[in-house]
């Protein structure tokens, strides 16, 4: 893998060969009083680096002549390895990750700046780390008002998170493999849920044996926090209470996925506790799955970002129309926006390091971009009929028989040059399979 880090240095080197990047590890977050979150690396950081520990800096300087690739890192500290595991510490560190040269953490101000004295301009990612914030901007700050003596040193900052947009967004051959795995863990627990899920069990003890294959299939955890959604529960978008008793009738929704070495899986499946739909549940359901199959079809290498999601949109908005669900012309009720009454999110979104991942969708002249081979994206349409749910004027009130429902399927799909891959179709969504 160290190979496919320096690849990924010197591909955005190439892009600003007279500047400087600085990536800054995730700090460590507090849970309560002095016990802290279990550590998760920024996932830019870790990008470019393959370096998992906090309180660390990385720095791309291709300008400078004896250094291009510089990390700062925690020294060793035998008294503080004894608390909280081991560091890798300097040494270590420019030999397992290919840096040119590597300092310890406490003297970043020291070296930083003869990094930034020749580069035109200055790339960082503010927000994240007030305390280092506070030391980039005091630095630059320090070379524009030396800038008439030199005539060199970044007279802009920009996002260095931006810089990364489109080659994270195109996965490698070896991003895919941990994003199959990640989705193979997965699918065993999804298809454990579907075999478990009876009346009278409770939504935490679905999620917690999910989550027990994650963890005993080598996952690092859960992508995002589960959600194992019966009842009218399917209709809040991100429940995870997961406290509910299922009942013979309902429907559960099961949203979850696991972290594989830091890349994600991202499935959601609905399907019947007591085995079989009710009418309702049944038309709705298949609604839902006509929507998706359609936007998976429109996940095609050169297809805008949007098309996927306009499938959906269309594909839902006529089947309500012809349920008295909406009433009114299909395009008007697009464009005002009325079917996100019960279809309110989007279609998908990419997946990667971040379950959210990185990648631009426009143009600047507002166009969607196209979707390119090695993408991964998220397919999701769902509908969503709140219990309170109170139609818009001129819209039509609904039968007590559809509250309540709460239906999402997705799936994660790889575009590949022939059309799109789902990667998840080891997880059944049939109509016949939700029933067995």
């Amino acid at each position: 893998m160290a190979d496919l880090y320096q690849q990924r240095r010197e591909q955005l080197m190439a892009a600003i060969p007279t500047a400087t990047a600085v990536f800054a590890s995730a700090p460590l977050a507090v849970m309560h009083n002095d016990v802290d979150h279990i550590f998760r690396q920024d996932s830019s950081f870790y990008y470019v680096t393959g370096f998992n520990e906090p309180e660390s800096v990385a720095v791309l300087a291709p300008h400078h002549e004896e250094h291009r690739f510089i990390l700062f890192v925690r020294p060793k500290d035998k008294d503080r390895e004894i608390w909280s595991g081991r560091r890798v510490g300097v040494e270590a560190a420019k030999e397992l990750y290919g840096a040119d040269e590597v300092y310890p953490i406490g003297e970043l101000d020291e070296h930083l700046p003869k990094y930034l004295t020749q580069a035109d301009r200055l790339y960082y990612h503010l927000g994240s780390n007030r305390h280092l914030d506070t030391k980039i901007l005091h630095h630059w700050q320090q070379l524009l008002a030396t800038y008439y003596k030199r005539g060199t040193g970044p007279v802009a900052i920009e996002d260095s998170n931006l810089l990364l947009q489109t080659l994270r967004r195109q996965k490698s051959a070896e991003e895919l493999e941990l994003m199959r795995q990640a989705i193979a863990i997965s699918a065993k627990a999804h298809n454990h849920a579907r075999a478990i899920a009876q009346p009278g069990r409770y939504e935490y003890e679905i999620q917690a044996e999910m989550e027990h294959i994650f963890r005993l299939e080598g996952a690092m955890g859960t992508a995002y926090p589960s959600i194992v959604a019966s009842g009218d529960n399917a209709c809040i978008l991100h429940y995870i209470e997961n406290n509910r008793q299922m009942q013979s009738g309902d429907l559960l929704l099961i949203d979850a996925g696991c972290c594989y070495e830091y890349y994600n899986a991202d499935i959601t499946r609905t399907f019947p506790v007591g085995g079989q739909f009710t009418a309702e549940q049944r038309i709705l359901y298949e609604l839902v799955l006509e929507a998706q199959l359609k936007a998976i079809a429109a996940v095609q290498p050169g297809a805008p970002f949007n098309e996927f999601h306009d499938a959906a949109t269309r594909t839902i908005t006529e089947g309500l129309v012809e349920l008295g669900l909406l009433a009114g012309d299909v395009d008007t009720l697009i464009e005002e926006k009325k079917h996100k009454a019960f279809f309110m999110h989007g279609t998908g979104h990419f997946l990667g390091l971040d379950v959210h991942d990185a990648g631009i969708l426009r143009n600047p002249d507002k166009s969607w971009k196209p979707f390119e081979v090695g993408n991964v994206v998220t397919v999701e349409p769902g509908i969503y009929v709140t219990p309170n749910y109170e139609p818009e004027e001129g819209q039509p009130q609904i039968d007590d028989r559809w509250r309540g429902i709460g239906i999402r399927i997705e799936d994660d799909v790889l575009v590949t040059a022939t059309g799109p891959e789902v990667l998840t179709d080891a997880v059944p969504k049939t109509l016949a399979a939700m029933e067995s």
